[in-house]
């Protein structure tokens, strides 16, 4: 293997929350269990996806409750509805619940709000789980991707917002300010639920564009979070490689950097941040310190 000088820098926060931790040990519990069924993706992590298709887990959509699904289902680690939630009870069922506790907040921060006569509005991907768990009580809630939505916020006294706990905190302060500026008359009120560990890792990877001219993300294709962390390298002026695992990795995209760092989004498992880790230290020359820091959430 052709060799290449560079050193690596691993983002200081990085990889798996607690929220995706706990909600992966809770189903792992459940190995074994007859009638194992997850309602929709469990987490966004291909590897996490492979590992419940061993054991044999089977899939099925929240949204459409089926009489024939039996034994024990598991809500994800992005939420649900209430209403989404009630439709599958049954006494034939065992509902294991693994929503992340800051997602929770974030329905509680949004039915606060509906509680206090506000016209509920969400930040966030459309057609995301966590999203439409959030949205799922309120059908006349409103969603914001971008800006070309703003247009659509209706002329109400009273708009309150939330937003996906994944969001880009900077983005969602703009969109709200442009909220605020479109509907001048009205009371906007804006409660913060963008979680810590996002927020965190999304420091750390400005941080990492700073001092590196390549930056390897991982983390599925389809993780918001992951996706945002690609977009704040690539704004800060560094290149961005997206990967799934370790064996995604071409040598041939090192050649010509000097400083190479790694990041990963909340639903990366540890161990493969750190087999992408080992797999940099051989193409390099450099032999660094083995020490493999903590996650930080």
């Amino acid at each position: 293997m052709k060799k290449y000088d560079f050193k690596i820098h691993l983002a200081s926060h990085f990889g798996m929350c607690f929220g995706v931790r706990d909600a992966i040990i809770k189903t792992r519990d459940s190995f074994g269990v007859k009638g194992l069924t997850i309602l929709g993706q469990l987490v966004h992590n291909p590897i996490v996806s492979e590992e419940l298709n061993r054991n044999g887990v089977q899939k099925a959509d929240l949204q459409k409750p089926a009489n024939e699904i039996k034994g024990t289902v598991v809500i994800t680690a992005h939420g649900a509805s209430t209403k989404d939630k009630k439709a599958w009870e049954s006494n034939d069922r065992k509902i294991i619940d693994t929503t992340c506790p800051l997602v929770h907040k974030a329905h509680q921060a949004l039915n606060q709000l509906v509680a206090s006569g506000y016209f509920p509005v969400v930040i966030g991907k459309k057609d995301h789980a966590e999203v439409k768990g959030l949205i799922g009580d309120f059908p006349r809630s409103l969603v914001v991707q971008t800006d070309a939505d703003i247009p659509n916020v209706p002329d109400k006294k009273k708009i309150g917002i939330v937003s996906q706990t994944t969001q880009r905190i900077d983005k969602v302060e703009l969109i709200v300010e442009s909220i605020r500026s479109f509907r001048k008359d009205s009371d906007v009120k804006f409660v913060d639920t963008v979680c810590a560990p996002t927020k965190n890792r999304q420091t750390s990877a400005q941080e990492l564009s700073k001092r590196c001219d390549l930056v390897f993300v991982v983390g599925g294709t389809n993780s918001n979070n992951t996706i945002q962390l690609v977009n704040t390298i690539k704004e800060f002026g560094s290149h961005p490689i997206h990967i799934q695992r370790a064996s995604d990795i071409d040598p041939c995209w090192l050649e010509g950097y000097y400083n190479v760092g790694l990041t990963a989004g909340t639903s990366t498992l540890k161990e493969t941040v750190m087999e992408v880790y080992e797999t940099l230290e051989v193409i390099s020359q450099n032999k660094f310190s083995n020490k493999k820091e903590n996650i930080v959430c």
